[in-house]
């Protein structure tokens, strides 16, 4: 759902390059969102769903699921008999990737990745598709007879694409990775070409791109929610499932994500689809609190006590919350946006001001929401970020062990899909 949501908006978006209007049908897209993505992520069955034209909408999305689930199955089929290519680059391709979507912590994953493969000499380039990114007019694309070369949102040594042009993930992986190649096209075949022929990379990182099947994989790393493992076990667009959970026995290692340590449940069914992967059980730890719009920060001991106004635009906005209620936080208000929502400077200058008319000590967001934020000079109350790393629970002693053990390895026989 949130996929079909994302490619509508970016519809929208391109209707508004060439007409000049469309910024409220992006919000009707977002309300939609609002009320449609909650109402499928619940579990039980429909019937407990309250009200005749909400239990149409999931009756139909539920037909809708049964035809996706067999295009998926089709398609997974015809890589496995070789109707379909998987291009081979000749270099180690590391996917990282999940079966649902959104919200299992993947960027922090790559970021962690990319930066482990590099201090071990590696030249790595981290391939993304660059969801909600500013693209040309659909038309345009359409008719278009040029083949560009993919974006390229790092070269290693600069930053060269803002967040919109490059992407949410990509500016920010880009922005914590010097040394890293960040490209963002469509066709991850030929940003992988581009990597090695451009910048002679000989490793490259697949961000999600456990269904891009078009590009041969080394390894298949995929990462599983503990706070929500398969949602409500549907497929797009009834549930979150972007393919079947008994294909997670292609992945070669499992990262269970968001832990606590206590996920034996968890494991054992995972276990049951998957008989060889190695699971690896990680956290998403807060750091520190950066300034979005200064030097500096502080230490999350500062928060205890404080009223905080937390604002967001991402999948899963209870866990950010959580975070900051856990280091004493007092969160006076929290403002929600749509998942990946370009701030306007005005909403951003509005939510400011509610903070500081509140006595809010200061307005806190997460760090994929601060790469949208407009440039503000000064602001009534500081403006911070929460800076998330991942730790290693079970089954590695840190992620350099990790990294060296997947990496390092014999790759995997070739054998290709399973459906």
């Amino acid at each position: 759902m949130q996929g079909a949501l994302r490619r509508l908006r970016r519809r929208v978006r391109d209707a508004e390059e060439v007409s000049g209007v469309g910024k409220s049908k992006v919000r009707t897209i977002e309300r939609l969102e609002s009320y449609v993505i909650p109402l499928i992520q619940q579990e039980g069955a429909d019937a407990r769903v309250a009200g005749f034209w909400p239990k149409a909408l999931l009756a139909l999305l539920k037909g809708v699921s049964k035809v996706y689930g067999a295009v998926v199955w089709l398609r997974m089929w015809f890589f496995r008999i070789g109707v379909l290519r998987r291009w081979p680059l000749g270099c180690q391709v590391i996917s990282v990737g999940n079966v649902t979507a959104g919200g299992t912590g993947k960027t922090p994953v790559v970021e962690i990745f990319a930066r482990e493969l590099t201090k071990q000499g590696r030249k790595v380039a981290i391939l993304s598709r660059g969801y909600r990114r500013k693209e040309k007019p659909f038309l345009q694309r359409l008719f278009s007879d040029t083949i560009e070369p993919p974006l390229v949102v790092s070269d290693g040594r600069r930053v060269l694409l803002d967040s919109e042009t490059g992407g949410d993930e990509p500016y920010m992986l880009a922005s914590n990775l010097p040394g890293v190649v960040v490209l963002v096209d469509r066709n991850r075949v030929k940003s992988g070409r581009y990597a090695i022929r451009k910048f002679g990379c000989d490793t490259l990182v697949l961000d999600d791109g456990f269904q891009y099947q078009r590009l041969k994989h080394s390894h298949d790393i995929v990462l599983v929610d503990k706070t929500n493992p398969f949602g409500n076990g549907h497929l797009l667009p009834r549930g979150v499932l972007r393919e079947g959970v008994q294909n997670l026995r292609r992945a070669d290692f499992i990262f269970i994500t968001k832990s606590d340590g206590d996920s034996e449940a968890l494991r054992a069914r995972i276990r049951r689809l998957n008989h060889h992967a190695e699971i690896i059980e990680c956290r998403h730890a807060p750091k520190r609190l950066r300034n979005v719009y200064a030097q500096g920060g502080r230490d999350l001991t500062w928060l205890k006590g404080k009223k905080i106004l937390a604002l967001s635009g991402i999948a899963v906005p209870q866990s950010f919350e959580a975070f900051l209620k856990g280091y004493g936080a007092e969160l006076v208000e929290c403002v929600r946006y749509a998942d990946h929502h370009r701030y306007a400077t005005q909403e951003v200058i509005n939510v400011v001001n509610r903070a500081a008319d509140l006595g809010c000590d200061a307005l806190v967001t997460t760090e994929k929401d601060a790469v949208r934020f407009p440039k503000l000079s000064a602001t009534a109350v500081p403006v911070y970020y929460l800076r998330i790393e991942i730790e290693i629970l079970q089954g590695a002693e840190n992620f350099h062990d990790a990294v060296r053990h997947i990496c390092f390895k014999p790759q995997k026989r070739d054998g290709g899909v399973e459906a």
